[in-house]
């Protein structure tokens, strides 16, 4: 169960220690403002942790901490775009330039440093999403909550005396050379700032030329302050460097981190400054295409889909989420139409295959839809294929007038996802057609309890328990179905209606007979119950 909140209500402290105790395992993304970050869990302990758009220093630490030579840290960065995938820090170990045990060293320090930056925010929201894992490839550590959250709270304490001193990055220190340093007895980190402390370097660049993490540098600096060797000697401006694209970068990275934590507003936002930015990125505009396919927005996933064609032509990839949106708005012939013409980009792509194939049954081909389905099948080869493509595949088999062999498919497929609802409620249809009756009510039972929230399940088993003559059980069935959906079907409450009418409760009959011809109209046997019974009741 995903777990929100807002920072000003619960901490991040109090929030880190209810997944530890909580051996929870996903990932908590946090947002402030227009940061973002998140931590990763595994049965209660952190194994990752990173905040968006944050530069990554392992390879300068690296280096400023001696374990580095500068020139394979070039030459590791030259070599990474020819391996996509691979990260930095294992190309370094590939190359002999530095051992797992130091590269797990200072990744375990990037983790713990991104924790405890995070502690820093007091504003924004939470989210914690079960079983979500950091992304393939990423080195994982494991650490208990527990000790970050008491340095956490140290180094809270510390920074708020810190931050009064030096309440920007960008102030410039220099050292007062007046002053004897002799008699003062300094921390290793204090000398090794102190050649850096020279009236020009700002704090940040403190920070990055001395290998230290912020807070370090930070009470270095501080303890030169509060003895009064060094003082504010003005503010490094920041410079404004022409470079669109970094700024289009840093709202992109914003927006594929809010995506895949299914923060889905904010990603939007982030994307769509991205199109503000630049009026022809393609990119910007599939991720809210995408965006309204999540959250059931398909005319506004059309809208930028239909863009993306515009700006960046024909692609596979578009016209099939085109089919997609195009579908649930029950446009199944003009969703058929854009699969096509996936079809025609990618004609072995799985998943466009898959989508036609539930397009040409869904339009009434039955025998164009078994046949694609089964071109889907050739295709997949020696590959274990979804429980979607089971639970159509059967229908599309018993359509085309091949009810054995869709029974052989459906048992197939229990065999492979014993856990999938859709298939146990579709092979029950086939069994129904058959005429095999207890099979059916077997298969929508199993349905109903494999997915509890899925409408069509209990529907089915209603009408099975209906039909036999078990109408008190058939009405809770008829009654969760129209919980989980109100507009179903108007033969969901027209039966329900007569289960009333057989108690002779008779006003509530006429009420759902009166839903059941909201729905349909033209539902003549409802019209005529429901003249004969409130004739009767006036």
């Amino acid at each position: 169960m995903a777990i929100k909140g807002n920072l000003k209500e619960a901490s991040l402290p109090d929030v880190l220690q209810l997944l530890a105790m909580g051996q929870k395992t996903g990932c908590l993304a946090l947002t402030d403002r227009s940061n973002f970050g998140y931590v990763f869990f595994e049965r209660g302990r952190i194994t990752y942790a990173s905040i968006v758009n944050r530069r990554d220093r392992l390879g300068d630490l690296l280096v400023k901490n001696g374990l580095l030579n500068p020139v394979d840290l070039a030459a590791a960065i030259e070599e990474q775009p020819r391996h996509p995938g691979v990260r930095l820090g294992e190309l370094l170990i590939r190359r002999g330039a530095i051992t797992r045990d130091q590269l797990e060293q200072y990744i375990r320090i990037q983790i713990e440093e991104a924790v405890y930056f995070l502690f820093t925010w007091t504003q924004g929201t939470f989210s914690f999403e079960p079983e979500q894992r950091p992304e393939e490839g990423a080195m994982l550590v494991s650490i208990n909550p527990e000790n970050l959250l008491l340095e956490g709270a140290r180094r809270i304490d510390e920074w708020s005396l810190i931050e009064k001193k030096i309440p920007s990055l960008d102030l410039v220190f220099e050292i007062d050379r007046s002053k004897p340093l002799a008699s003062l007895e300094l921390s290793d980190d204090q000398r090794k700032i102190l050649p850096l402390i020279d009236g020009r370097r700002s704090v940040q660049e403190l920070i990055e030329e001395s290998g230290m993490v912020e807070f370090d540098v930070g009470k270095a600096l501080f303890g030169y302050i509060q003895a009064g060797i060094a003082h504010p000697v003005g503010r490094r401006q920041a410079q404004v460097k022409e470079v669109p694209q970094a700024r289009i970068d840093e709202h992109r990275n914003l927006g594929v981190a809010f995506y895949r934590t299914a923060m889905y507003d904010e990603a939007t936002r982030e994307f769509r400054r991205v199109a503000e930015l630049q009026p022809r990125n393609v990119d910007a505009r599939f991720h809210l295409a995408l965006i309204g396919l999540r959250k059931g927005d398909d005319r506004f996933a059309l809208r930028y889909l239909r863009e993306v064609v515009e700006i960046g032509g024909p692609r596979a990839t578009v016209f099939h989420s085109m089919s997609l949106a195009l579908e649930r708005l029950g446009r199944v012939a003009d969703a058929r139409l854009a699969a096509d013409e996936a079809l025609k980009l990618a004609p072995k792509r799985p998943q466009v295959l898959l989508s036609r194939a539930v397009l040409l049954l869904k339009a009434g081909e039955a025998h164009e839809a078994a046949e694609a389905f089964r071109e889907y099948r050739r295709v997949m080869e020696g590959k274990r294929v979804p429980p979607a493509y089971y639970a159509f595949a059967v229908l599309a088999e018993a359509a085309a007038g091949a009810p054995d062999a869709a029974i052989r498919l459906g048992e197939e497929a229990i065999a492979q996802h014993p856990h999938a609802a859709p298939v146990y409620l579709h092979l029950g249809s086939v069994y129904e057609r058959k005429g095999s009756w207890e099979k059916a009510e077997a298969m929508y039972r199993r349905a109903a309890d494999e997915d509890r929230e899925l409408p069509q399940a209990h529907k089915a088993l209603g009408d099975a328990l209906y039909r036999r003559g078990a109408y008190d059980d058939a009405a809770e069935c008829y009654g969760r179905a129209a919980r989980l959906n109100p507009r179903l079907g108007d033969d969901v409450y027209f039966r329900m209606g007569n289960i009333h009418y057989k108690r002779m409760e008779r006003q509530q009959a006429v009420e759902l007979w009166r839903k059941a011809l909201e729905i349909n109209p033209q539902n003549s046997v409802v019209r005529t119950n429901l003249e004969l019974v409130e004739s009767v009741l006036r």
